[in-house]
């Protein structure tokens, strides 16, 4: 539901204005006659636009403009005037107002002004929540066996909207996976909107999902909008959903089957439809078992399964994780890109990154560009812990494949682990690689290569 506040004193144009947006925008619209009173509204309702005249008695539309600048969320504003006096429009746009319109247009033209709004105000949420997350993730990298299999359920689930559950150890990619699910899905110019239950203490998980009313409770002095609201029309993304409290289950099991959510505090339903992505690296079925989480809370999201595999089992891919994270970090601290020595990197691969996956990786990426004194990161500079630990490791005979998995992907990752390897230590030269290998030529190894997916990127 989208909401419209229009701002005039002349209640007759108000509510001719409040109709045709209606009628023609499938807006719903609050009328203020005054700036006093939209003031009042923006704090008890979550509204989503504003459509502000500028000509009032008493509080005019630059004296709003200025008073919501302090408010903790801000709707983007739409400024009307019926003087025809563009500069005073010009001024309004200086104090926040996102665009201007004279009172003279047709409604099509306002409806039209006002998804542009939206739409901007949208986009420009997006682009703050990329830039805050700007090197802080690694994108689905790989092109190992198992990442190959990830890719293709990612596809083929995608654009089906009912619930997926996705399942993977701390640090292996979950969240990632979920927005590439948004990224490929029926509605990718959605709001994603994700809530890590195990962030939350237990007092504010419903506040958080279904939002409050004002005065739900002590501190509540404005509306707010919880996240099945803010991801409707986009998709939800539940993170770590096992830590969630048993009370919470019902109330989320509910406002999954009836699409509809209450606000703490309040006694309306308000429609929500965002796709419910959630996310666990505990068994949920044995949490089932031990009572901790509701069985059909458990099968309602668990409709489309995706499993995230841990690095340990893809370990082939390491070579272009690094590469990618070398890059992003050194951008991210401002120098020059470093190079990684093969046996540093060869040491990186025989690791079983057991405690945090990928994010572990990133983590020891960054160590070693600032322990790195040159342009170029050698055996040295990688953390003793993960040097003592894969070379034991790497000493053992039979232990540098995966832990698990059925003999061919075991095979064909080892295969490929090799093949990668021998590249990097012979830069990627493809002759002497086949040579160092034993091939008969070159042609072998390439052909090797493709049937992997190998390339240097």
């Amino acid at each position: 539901m989208t909401l419209v506040l229009v701002v005039d004193d002349a209640a007759a144009l108000a509510e001719q204005y409040a109709y045709d947006l209606k009628r023609i925008g499938g807006y719903d619209a609050l009328i203020a006659k005054s700036g006093r009173e939209a003031l009042d509204l923006l704090e008890r309702e979550a509204v989503d636009c504003v459509m502000l005249d500028l000509e009032m008695p008493g509080m005019d539309g630059f004296e709003v403009l200025r008073a919501m600048a302090r408010l903790d969320t801000r709707p983007p504003v739409i400024v009307y005037t019926g003087t025809g006096n563009y500069d005073r429009c010009v001024q309004a746009i200086r104090l926040g107002a996102h665009g201007f319109i004279d009172k003279a247009e047709s409604m099509q033209r306002v409806v039209r002004e006002v998804e542009n709004t939206l739409e901007r105000a949208r986009l420009t949420g997006q682009v703050a929540a990329l830039s805050r997350r700007l090197g802080a993730d690694t994108p689905l990298v790989g092109g190992s066996a198992v990442m190959q299999q990830l890719a293709d359920t990612i596809a083929r689930v995608a654009k089906i909207p009912s619930p997926a559950l996705i399942t993977g150890e701390s640090g292996s990619g979950k969240e990632l996976v979920a927005r590439e699910l948004h990224r490929l899905g029926q509605h990718p110019a959605g709001p994603f909107v994700a809530l890590n239950a195990a962030a939350l203490p237990e007092a504010l998980v419903e506040d958080e999902l279904f939002g409050h009313e004002r005065g739900a409770f002590t501190g509540a002095s404005a509306v707010r909008k919880g996240a099945f609201e803010a991801a409707s029309g986009g998709t939800l993304f539940l993170d770590e959903i096992g830590e969630l409290p048993l009370a919470a289950q019902a109330k989320l099991l509910r406002v999954i089957e009836q699409r509809q959510v209450t606000r703490l505090g309040g006694n309306r339903t308000i429609a929500a439809d965002p796709r419910v992505v959630a996310a666990t690296n505990r068994d949920l079925g044995a949490e089932v078992a031990a009572g901790r989480f509701r069985e059909d809370l458990y099968y309602r999201l668990n409709v489309h399964a995706v499993s995230v595999p841990p690095l340990r089992d893809r370990r082939s891919d390491i070579p272009a994780l690094v590469d990618h994270l070398l890059k992003s970090t050194c951008a991210r601290f401002g120098i020059r890109l470093k190079e990684i020595a093969p046996a540093a990197l060869e040491r990186l691969m025989a690791y079983d990154w057991r405690r945090n996956n990928v994010r572990e990786l990133r983590n020891v990426v960054e160590r070693m560009i600032i322990a790195a004194d040159g342009e170029a990161i050698g055996l040295d500079d990688v953390p003793t812990e993960i040097r003592e630990a894969a070379g034991a490791a790497a000493a053992r005979p039979g232990s540098d494949g995966p832990a698990a998995g059925t003999f061919q992907a075991l095979k064909a990752e080892a295969e490929r682990q090799i093949i990668v390897a021998a590249l990097e230590r012979n830069d990627w030269h493809i002759t002497h690689t086949a040579q160092a290998l034993g091939l008969a030529d070159h042609a072998s190894l390439l052909k090797i290569m493709r049937r992997h997916g190998i390339s240097r990127t």
